[in-house]
């Protein structure tokens, strides 16, 4: 196959020209890169698999179905009343549920960045960079005191 040079550039300039020159990637990224692929594999996995879980009727309804098209028009806070829905991280309670299921996948990639953090952790004090690793857990703890729901901010 014979591509032809970009505008501008001389004859035999093909696509090998065009090709950005090879990105290196610290070690750093790669870790973080690599741990970030997999929470998000696991958690577009359940969320596939909750919903085949849900549409097939293997796992019973919190909510049943034909109650929905009523309920949806509702206010959340009055959603979650009618329907016994607890609030906030109360869901786990109902995740054998099918329609309450999904949220675990959503979890999982709402929080998948957690581990890649921790991942760098152990790279960063093996080599006394003590203020990255400072970093890192600082922001592991600030993503886990905003998912807790301490800190909320007026609705």
């Amino acid at each position: 196959m014979n591509v032809a040079p970009p505008l501008g550039q001389p004859p035999g300039a093909g696509a090998a020209a065009q090709r950005p020159a090879a990105a290196s990637q610290t070690t750093e990224q790669m870790r973080y890169a690599r741990w970030l692929e997999w929470g998000t594999r696991i958690g577009l996995v359940l969320l596939l698999l909750s919903f085949a879980v849900y549409l097939s009727g293997l796992l019973p309804s919190h909510v049943p179905r034909r109650h929905l098209p009523e309920l949806w028009t509702l206010p959340v806070g009055e959603y979650l009343r009618q329907t016994g829905t607890p609030g906030g991280w109360g869901w786990l309670a109902l995740a054998a549920h099918g329609d309450v299921a999904n949220l675990l996948g959503i979890s999982v990639l709402a929080g998948c960045s957690l581990p890649p953090l921790l991942a760098l952790v152990p790279l960063y004090a093996a080599r006394g960079e003590r203020i990255y690793a400072g970093l890192c857990l600082a922001e592991v703890g600030v993503l886990l005191l905003a998912a807790s729901g301490v800190i909320g901010a007026g609705h």
